[in-house]
């Protein structure tokens, strides 16, 4: 199957084919530009477009072999995408699922989709980093204990901060309680091939998890992986429900890219994983060396995550990351208190020191007065859940100014970006908290996302 994309792709690229299919471009990039470069149908020059799907099923059985399931899917449009199909396959509208807060929207909007009633879940934060760590055993035992109607487990693992949980003990509960547990493991797409490295989601139990191949790893944008092991979730299902939400035109490109890194990590997986980490630790001791600059570190966090904390310095991260995009070193998520950049198995020793070189350097420039960090918005709003997400995104709505939204119910949804962790969504209570919050983040320079009105002036509310 990767023979077979990446020689039709340098074929379409050298202007080898002729063909009479989609896309309209025909490789010719004298219409557009280099834009085009690269981007080959899935069909196209491999086989009749009756019989390409035999291909595409080899690709997807020797991921699942890799990840130890037996089932999976290569999806063009994302973990997001993913998301929403296994929130369609685990059960009916109506019923209830156990689901981490400080989960990504897509997750959500996927509860939309599926008509599935959400029983938050929260992570406790630290408090020396303000920041979350992943949501207790325990604390998904007693969800399960109080809802005994819930037909699964959504958990986000590691957070978007890198923190990890006991995933073998919620599989273990939510297996006691009769239910899959799923896992958006968008960032971990690398664990489990190094000894040094957690084991990924299906190695610890879970029933399903969807991960981006375009991460941690070295595929197209857009690439990601749903696997499941399917004793308590079924094929069929989970076949339909990604067929109802993914395109029937993927290109084969981003496939490609996909089966291309997962051989990859086939090939030299523990070498480059290892490298990895390496330059992950180097990177830690050093920063850990500046006076006032922390890293979070320890058995909780995911160790090739570098998660920098700028509380002790002084140092606001939006003044750092200005200076880092000058630099051409943009990183992936930047607030007042954290930096957050990713480092990938793309990524070697000299490139990350490079790095960890710039950075230390934009702290000194914009160091300040020490402060204690204050947990973000996305990590310590509560939600107060008053209508089901799906009713509340069918609801009628109407647009009111936001002196006027507090103590109505939100009909949209509304987060800070990154993380795209929601503050408020479809059916939640605007409270005085989450409105505030929300306003702290735009005045300190955060992006509002999703929101109809960015500006936070108005709201949109479900009508009476």
């Amino acid at each position: 199957m990767l023979a077979a994309w990446l020689d039709f792709t340098r074929q379409a690229e050298a202007g080898g084919l002729l063909p009479m299919s989609v896309p309209g471009h025909k490789q010719r990039r004298d219409l557009v530009g280099d834009v085009v470069a690269g981007d080959a149908p899935f069909y196209g020059g491999l086989d009749t477009i009756k019989h390409a799907d035999h291909l595409r099923v080899e690709a997807e059985s020797r991921a699942a072999a890799l990840w130890g399931a037996d089932w999976c899917r290569f999806s063009v449009a994302g973990s997001t995408h993913g998301n929403q199909a296994l929130a369609l396959a685990v059960g009916s509208p109506g019923q209830k699922v156990i689901i981490n807060r400080t989960l990504h929207r897509s997750l959500l909007l996927g509860l939309v989709l599926a008509g599935l009633h959400p029983v938050w879940v929260t992570p406790d934060i630290d408090r020396a980093s303000g920041l979350p760590a992943g949501v207790a055993v325990q604390t998904v035992r007693d969800a399960l204990a109080a809802h005994p109607d819930a037909c699964a487990v959504f958990l986000g693992d590691p957070t978007y901060v890198g923190t990890i949980t006991d995933l073998a003990g919620h599989a273990e509960a939510a297996h006691a309680a009769g239910v899959p547990l799923v896992v958006d493991a968008a960032w971990a797409a690398h664990l489990g091939f190094h000894p040094d490295l957690p084991p990924h989601a299906i190695a610890a139990g879970a029933d399903a998890m969807v991960t981006s191949a375009h991460k941690a790893l070295p595929a197209y944008t857009q690439g990601a992986l749903v696997l499941a092991r399917t004793e308590r979730l079924d094929a069929a299902r989970l076949d339909r429900a990604f067929e109802a939400t993914h395109t029937t035109s993927p290109t084969g490109s981003i496939m490609a890219s996909i089966d291309a890194a997962r051989a990859l990590l086939a090939r030299q997986g523990d070498r480059l994983c290892g490298r990895l980490l390496h330059g992950v630790a180097s990177a830690r001791k050093r920063l850990t060396e500046v006076p006032g600059l922390a890293v979070l570190d320890g058995p909780g966090v995911e160790p090739t995550k570098l998660t920098v904390l700028l509380a002790g310095t002084g140092a606001h991260g939006n003044l750092v990351e200005a200076d880092l995009v000058a630099a051409g070193m943009p990183v992936e998520m930047a607030d007042r208190d954290t930096i957050i950049p990713i480092p990938t198995i793309a990524d070697d020793e000299e490139s990350i020191a490079a790095f960890t070189d710039a950075l230390i350097a934009a702290i000194e420039r914009h160091r300040g007065q020490p402060r204690h960090p204050e947990p973000a918005a996305a990590w310590t709003v509560r939600p107060q859940t008053v209508l089901a997400p799906r009713e509340a995104f069918f609801a009628p709505n109407e647009t009111v100014p936001a002196r006027e939204a507090i103590g109505r119910v939100s009909a949209e949804l509304i987060a800070p970006y990154p993380p795209g962790v929601p503050v408020l969504a479809p059916g939640e209570l605007i409270t005085a908290e989450a409105l505030e919050a929300l306003r702290e983040v735009a005045a300190d320079g955060g992006r509002i996302a999703y929101a109809a009105d960015p500006t936070l002036a108005t709201f949109q509310v479900i009508t009476g």
